[in-house]
């Protein structure tokens, strides 16, 4: 690695919508620069989790050092592939940082989407060199003459510095290689310094703890050196440094601009923290700036289905938010599911994956909770500021949820939504928006077809099935993406679900005043569809406080205790009825009503829905 000078480095990452491409340009990269042979099998090589390659998204960045010779010149080329999902936008801006360009993949048929927008700002942001590549131009209605001309009016980027290649033919990629070179500077490093290495990624590996991917910035660092983290100031020991390519490939040292992986003997999933900075045991540095903190938007319980793999569960969940550090993770506990967690995440897929990861690869079963959005309220007398020790607190579990008297006001998250559709389908689009209480910011043409909307939105109104909306409305062609933009006041309640007059813990939810009675009234329909009917009536309730804004009822199974009646007196009749009356009110008292356990999501998901 010693004879790769600072000036022949490049890192640079692959930034994109969703399937525009990344994953398959990356393929072409790594055979180009002979990383990989050139077979037909190489589609999504660097998707290795079994979740990327069921699902044909990429959901975790990674890393590979391509080695290329250009003009008589070897250079080392250390490429990021990232995700293209809203929901994992922190994965992309954690690779940035090891970067000092990008290249941005636009589909030559569909054009600019909202994805590629944010991914270009958060690029812009972090002051890197953005090359556009428009992709596919193979397909029958690929335009990106067209697509030049959008990217020059979104982005300002004159449609000369364009690159037009097929990833999946291979056709012109070789110039991408040589506009990376050209036009991406080298790393700005000091090599005689002392060690200063920033973590921006890890992984677990149950015989060798934990792997750290490390960007160096200044030094170098070899096998058998002592390192300190800046984070806990633990000392250990280099086991093992290199490379991956794209696999691991050890090497003896590591110098300043290169990227690679270091393993250290770090036994506990706590230690490697994404954003940590590394130095050499004598000589202590400035800590690098890292990562500002993922924000949460959905919060979800999470139980065992049996308590007693509680521990195997937490073990589960302690290394999976290693590999992914953007989850955050809280005790709870639950009457009717035991004790569990209550989980942050970035959006609902990010929810979905994180828990098909769990399933796949730690071979655990869970129960996960209905989604909700972290709501705050600011109290109003000094003696609960005084118990919570804050005036304006946050409530991610709606059980919390502290009664009107005790605050002034209400506050919900917000988020600042972009959709880029054709225009025909703009008229649909503008009713769902009003309908999810959004407020219009902005429109604009991006071309003389397509229009990008800017909308806040209330995130409650969208963080569960907004999107499924959007994309039926307008046959498939719009694309969504969000980003936060703090609170407002709200008038929000909290609405309790009651079987029988006994309230259910679980089903509590948040919601806005206005859509109180549609909301109760889905979920209770939701209940008796889902609740088996008993010897007893049973009475599904909505009620925010003392008042019931929906009801629905299960009915009994009922014994025709008139059956052997075949005449007399009518009286006989009456009696028998009354008897049966009076055993099912005894029933009802002592009766158990239970919500299955996996009734909970499918209650609940579509609450938001109507």
């Amino acid at each position: 690695m010693s004879k790769f000078l600072v000036e022949d480095i490049r890192n640079f990452s692959i930034i994109a919508h969703v399937d525009h491409g990344k994953s398959t340009l990356a393929d072409r990269l790594l055979e180009l620069t002979g990383t990989i042979d050139k077979t037909k099998n190489n589609k999504q090589v660097l998707d290795k989790l079994q979740v990327e390659r069921e699902r044909g998204i990429t959901v975790k960045a990674q890393t590979a050092s391509l080695f290329y010779s250009f003009q008589g010149k070897q250079y080392l080329l250390n490429l990021i592939d990232t995700p293209g999902h809203v929901d994992f936008s922190y994965e992309v801006s954690r690779s940035l940082s090891a970067c000092q360009g990008v290249l941005l993949v636009v589909d030559a048929n569909e054009g600019i989407q909202a994805q590629t927008v944010a991914n270009f700002f958060l690029a812009f942001e972090a002051q890197l060199t953005v090359i556009p590549v428009i992709n596919k131009i193979d397909l029958k209605n690929a335009d990106p003459e067209m697509v030049e001309k959008q990217i020059e009016k979104v982005f300002d980027i004159p449609s000369d510095e364009c690159i037009k290649i097929s990833a999946k033919l291979g056709t012109n990629v070789e110039s991408v290689l040589q506009a990376v070179i050209e036009r991406i500077p080298p790393p700005k490093v000091h090599r005689k310094n002392p060690l200063r290495a920033l973590v921006f990624d890890s992984t677990f590996d149950q015989y060798r703890g934990v792997i750290a991917n490390v960007a160096l910035f200044d030094g170098a660092v070899s096998k058998g050196d002592k390192i300190v983290s800046a984070h806990n100031q633990k000392t250990y020991e280099v086991n093992e440094v290199g490379v991956l390519n794209p696999n691991e490939k050890s090497t003896h040292k590591l110098y300043a601009g290169q990227v690679g992986y270091l393993i250290a003997g770090m036994k506990d999933v706590t230690e490697a923290q994404i954003g940590d900075t590394l130095y050499l045991h004598n000589h202590p540095v400035e800590p690098l700036p890292g990562f500002k903190s993922a924000k949460p938007m959905v919060f979800a319980g999470m139980y065992p289905v049996d308590q007693s793999e509680y521990n195997n569960l937490k073990s589960a969940i302690e290394k999976l938010t290693l590999n992914d550090s953007s989850v955050t993770v809280h005790r709870d506990s639950s009457l009717a599911l035991g004790a569990g967690w209550r989980l942050g995440f970035l959006g609902l897929l990010h929810m979905e994956v994180f828990n098909q990861r769990l399933e796949q690869e730690y071979n655990a079963a869970v129960i996960l909770t209905t989604p909700t959005v972290p709501y705050k309220a600011v109290l109003s007398s000094a003696k609960l500021i005084k118990e919570y020790r804050q005036k304006e607190i946050t409530i991610i579990n709606p059980a919390q949820f502290p009664d009107k008297p005790k605050v002034t006001e209400y506050l919900e998250p917000i988020v600042l939504g972009t959709i880029i559709t054709p225009d025909e389908y703009t008229g649909k689009i503008m009713m769902l928006c009003q309908a999810r209480r959004a407020v219009q910011q902005n429109m604009m043409f991006i071309d003389q077809s397509r229009v990008m909307l800017k909308y806040l939105f209330p995130l409650n109104e969208i963080v569960v099935d907004f999107y499924d909306s959007l994309k039926s409305l307008s046959s498939g062609y719009a694309s969504f993406d969000y980003e936060d933009a703090g609170y407002q006041t709200a008038e929000l309640v909290k609405m309790d679900i009651l079987l029988n007059g006994n309230i259910v813990e679980e089903l509590v939810t948040i919601v806005h005043k206005d859509k109180a009675h549609t909301v109760g009234k889905t979920i209770c329909e939701r209940l008796k569809d889902t609740l088996p009917r008993q010897l007893f009536e049973i009475a599904i309730q909505a009620a925010i406080g003392s008042k019931i804004v929906a009801r629905e009822t299960v009915k009994p199974y009922r014994k025709n205790v008139l059956a052997k009646c075949y005449g007399g007196d009518i009286t006989r009749k009456m009696k028998l009825l009354k008897r049966q009356a009076e055993g099912k009110k005894r029933m009802r008292k002592i009766g158990n009503i239970e919500v299955p356990k996996d009734a909970f999501i499918k209650v609940l998901k579509t609450q938001t829905n109507k």
